[in-house]
């Protein structure tokens, strides 16, 4: 199956791991028809959980690649790690968005866009740098970089699609309590995982054609997962009082996502 996997052309390889994590947005978003409200503290584990599973990833997957195909040299990748974190943090300052379980949007103010569309924006924000993550992987292996394996970026794929599950809840979850339809809640909560197969094939195209740019591009994945993961996936985990329980769902994403690189590369 790797094997078929494999002859794809890389833009193929990306889409179709892309949607793998478009899908699993969806999966976490449909408990909406089961329930109208859930227990944070536990979703604060899988919040956890998330930030583990990019954290890991960013090494494992993109940053530790990208210094092996510098040549050891750590020049380009940290230039392409600040530079998606800063891409990151211009996003979040320049675009009006509504973070989940906040009162107060982010970015400009004065913003007329409803509430609904705004928490949209805010997590398809951050799932964009998860799409590119993939695409960009799948893009090394394809060029031949040391340390950069189509099981690697399947790995990937399927560690962003594990946190992608809390990400979709946390879209629609808040939207149905707030008095939406189950079925509009649900279409708002996938819909943030829509744009993880455009930045995947954007990213896997970009490498493949321009091959110089791949240090700088895997560390630009990592930094925008970074700053995603300290900008608001752990702030938000640790908001009820037990720190303790995020972070240990933070230890077992890490490990998780560890174990999946390791054993698939």
């Amino acid at each position: 199956m790797i094997a078929t996997f494999q002859s794809l052309h890389p833009v193929v390889q990306a889409l179709i791991a892309t949607l793998f994590t478009w899908f699993c947005t969806a999966l976490g978003a449909a408990p909406v028809f089961l329930f109208k409200t859930f227990d944070k503290k536990h979703f604060n584990f899988f919040l956890g959980f998330a930030g583990g599973v990019m954290v890991a990833a960013s090494f494992w997957s993109l940053l530790a690649p990208a210094i092996e195909m510098a040549g050891g040299s750590v020049v380009a990748p940290a230039i392409g790690f600040l530079g998606g974190g800063f891409f990151l943090w211009a996003v979040d300052r320049f675009i009006p968005h509504l973070h989940p379980f906040a009162e107060v949007p982010d970015g400009p103010k004065g913003s007329q866009l409803k509430r609904s569309t705004l928490l949209v924006m805010a997590i398809t924000l951050h799932n964009f740098p998860e799409g590119l993550a993939v695409g960009v992987a799948l893009g090394a292996a394809a060029s031949g970089v040391a340390g950069a394996t189509v099981a690697g970026g399947l790995a990937l794929a399927l560690g962003i699609g594990l946190q992608n599950l809390p990400e979709g809840l946390a879209v629609s979850m808040p939207l149905r309590k707030e008095g939406l339809s189950r079925s509009r809640a649900f279409m708002y909560g996938q819909a943030s995982g829509a744009v993880e197969p455009i930045a995947g094939m954007l990213g896997a195209a970009a490498v493949v054609f321009m091959s110089p740019l791949l240090p700088y591009a895997l560390s630009f994945a990592a930094g925008a997962m970074i700053f995603v993961v300290v900008e608001e996936l752990i702030p938000e985990s640790q908001d009820c009082g037990d720190t303790d329980f995020p972070t240990l769902g933070f230890m077992v994403g890490f490990a998780i996502m560890m174990i999946l690189d390791v054993a698939l590369s």
